[in-house]
């Protein structure tokens, strides 16, 4: 089952696109590692990513999130 089925089909530029979108990333850490995940798994549906390929997307997702949480948590406190 697609997450949006009536949007386009996936692309690996599209998909990397989304990973850089650091401005996003750290405004809405979950959501984006959410979004990640399901383009990653709808590339590999679609047959454009091998498994070993969505391997890499599934890392690189985490990864991502990993960076977002310590970035807020390096964040200055509003004192």
């Amino acid at each position: 089952m697609d997450t949006y089925p009536n949007s386009p089909a996936p692309t690996k530029a599209a998909w990397l696109a989304l990973l850089q979108d650091q401005a996003e990333l750290l405004r809405h850490p979950a959501t984006h590692h959410k979004a990640l995940i399901q383009e990653a798994h709808a590339l590999h549906r679609a047959g454009s990513i091998d498994r070993y390929e969505l391997s890499d997307f599934l890392e690189q997702a985490d990864g991502a999130l990993a960076y977002a949480v310590e970035a807020l948590l390096d964040e200055p406190c509003g004192e």
